[in-house]
């Protein structure tokens, strides 16, 4: 059998990596449908449900912006290792008796599961753009698709895991576990992942943070509408409206959510077939496919609306939604990772993945409070709105890309 230690020190480091980054996501798919499931038993409002992700997902705003520099300071196996670290206490927070596990306690602990997550998601996908050539855009591009269509699958597994977990140990018993889990990989982390990966050669000043690149801004303003579009309906409203409407148990949610996740993330990682092989996406290929993206969730709030077949419409227009929507985020990650600079790469991802973050905190707020005050199919109607702004904002996008 092949070990670790007799490959190739740029393989072995992206595998490392990408073992890292893999470990963290089903920590985070199933602990996100933790939260939602058992405090949905527990009675909490759609809103007040969305208000607990609420610092999760603006600490990963700030995250992102401190952490591209962070990581161009100190190294992107630090900051890695900071979120695997940070996400281990975030889950023992939540071992605490369930009577203490108040509103604000469960926010504090997303809100540290939320800084750890996009330190390591920034660390991952800043590392691919430091172990590829620079001519090789085409080996660049399948390796993004790869990094991110795995770790999308094992998201889905871990919302199963969530659903399963909680059906099965309860909630401390299922943190328990996931945080015992994640503090070996953590341990192993330390001791094999390279160091000073990513450290940037010039001096990175904290002002340079905000990127000055046009072809960055416009493709983090589109990846903020594409992430919004996405979790204004699926964050809350959907799972909520699986187990109220359609009278789903634990399994039944978390295995479907579970199974869609996987999906996306297996087109994510064939993104490339999808795109055209030989080719290399650009800003017409961005606004063709989140145009085509935008039809569908307004199709599902119109058959919703006209009482056509629910459940069939529902459910098979978000395994369609799944699929483009994959598409979209994969060609985005490889556009960003190709448009970064090369010395303090992490920089301009980390710009790029606060935008996403501020997508993603806007999408849970609306999720909850429009599902709770106009239903599923207003927050549809929303997400082709965002889609329709993603899609322009494309338009902009360099039309031949050139390797920065």
């Amino acid at each position: 059998m092949l070990s670790l230690s007799s490959l190739p020190s740029q393989v072995r480091q992206y595998l490392l990596v990408t073992g890292n980054y893999w470990a963290f996501t089903l920590t985070d798919g199933a602990l996100r449908m933790l939260v939602v499931l058992y405090f949905h038993d527990l009675g909490y409002s759609p809103l007040q449900i969305a208000l607990l992700f609420l610092f999760y997902e603006f600490f990963g705003v700030v995250t992102n912006l401190v952490g591209g520099w962070l990581g161009a300071r100190l190294g992107l196996n630090r900051t890695m290792n900071i979120g695997l670290a940070l996400q281990v206490i975030a889950l023992a927070m939540l071992l605490i008796p369930a009577a203490l596990l108040t509103v604000p306690w469960v926010m504090a602990a997303q809100a540290l599961s939320g800084i750890a997550k996009d330190l390591n998601k920034m660390s991952a996908k800043s590392a691919i753009k430091l172990l590829v050539p620079a001519e090789a855009q085409g080996t660049l591009y399948k390796w993004v698709a790869i990094l991110t269509g795995s770790k999308n699958a094992l998201k889905g597994v871990g919302f199963f895991l969530g659903g399963a977990l909680l059906a099965l140990l309860g909630f401390r018993g299922a943190v328990g576990i996931m945080a015992a889990a994640l503090a070996l990989v953590w341990l192993a982390s330390v001791l094999l992942l390279k160091r000073d990966l990513g450290k940037a050669k010039a001096k990175s000043k904290f002002r340079d943070i905000f990127s000055k690149s046009r072809a960055v801004n416009l493709l983090s303003a589109a990846r903020l509408f594409l992430f919004a579009a996405r979790d204004v309906w699926f964050v809350v409203a959907l799972p909520v409206f699986l187990a109220s409407r359609f009278g789903w148990d634990y399994w039944q949610v978390g295995g479907f959510l579970a199974l869609w996740i996987i999906g996306y993330g297996i087109v994510q990682s064939l993104a490339p077939h999808f795109t055209g092989r030989g080719k290399l996406p650009d800003g017409r290929t961005a606004f063709a496919w989140a145009g085509v993206l935008a039809l569908v969730p307004a199709l599902i709030a119109m058959a919703l609306l006209g009482g056509i077949h629910p459940a069939a419409s529902l459910l098979g227009g978000l395994m369609l939604f799944g699929a483009l929507f994959a598409v979209n985020s994969s060609l985005h990650s490889y556009l960003i990772v190709s448009y970064a600079r090369e010395d303090g790469v992490s920089m301009d991802v980390g710009f790029y993945y606060m935008a996403n973050a501020m997508g993603r905190l806007a999408g849970t707020v609306l999720s909850g409070w429009v599902y709770q005050t106009a239903g599923l199919a207003a927050c549809l109607w929303i997400s082709a709105a965002f889609l329709l702004l993603a899609a322009v904002l494309s338009l902009r996008l360099p039309r031949h890309h050139h390797p920065s």
